[in-house]
């Protein structure tokens, strides 16, 4: 059975902004490590010569490096709710890339709790996210993230 106190704890947040997250720089290095990773070599990320990227101004982060930077920003932002329990990525409603993060953007997260509900093995609870980018009308992306709190 899930400790009463857990649920409660998300179940208060629920409709509340949890924060934001510090800044976090984008960089080369970083765009560099996420395309070797992923193998996704397009030149609008690797190449500031091609023609396609000169177009943008330089190159710029995949959507999906900013997207895997959620469990980073936000994990800074839930840690304290969480306490030592394990938290496991269960997934997203829906995201939307509105905006490309030019390389060398400081980017931050802003999260709420959209809903906690009570399972077997703990909470599950589902934010709205947010990534913003320093100096920008428009945010990077929005996602619906879910996330497991294992009460342990």
């Amino acid at each position: 059975m899930v400790e009463q106190t857990l649920i409660q704890t998300w179940q208060s947040r629920v409709g509340e902004k949890i924060g934001t997250s510090d800044w976090l720089t984008i960089d080369q290095d970083r765009i560099n490590a996420f395309a070797d990773t992923t193998n996704d070599h397009q030149v609008i990320h690797i190449d500031p010569d091609a023609d396609a990227t000169k177009a943008l101004g330089g190159t710029i982060a995949h959507g999906f490096l900013s997207l895997s930077l959620l469990s980073y920003l936000n994990g800074s932002l839930t840690r304290a709710l969480n306490g030592n329990r394990t938290v496991l990525n269960y997934g997203l409603n829906k995201v939307r890339f509105l905006s490309p993060v030019a390389t060398g953007s400081d980017v931050r997260s802003h999260l709420s709790v959209v809903a906690a509900e009570a399972k077997p093995k703990g909470v599950l609870v589902t934010f709205n996210s947010e990534i913003e980018i320093r100096d920008h009308d428009t945010p990077a992306l929005v996602a619906e993230q879910l996330a497991l709190v294992i009460d342990s």
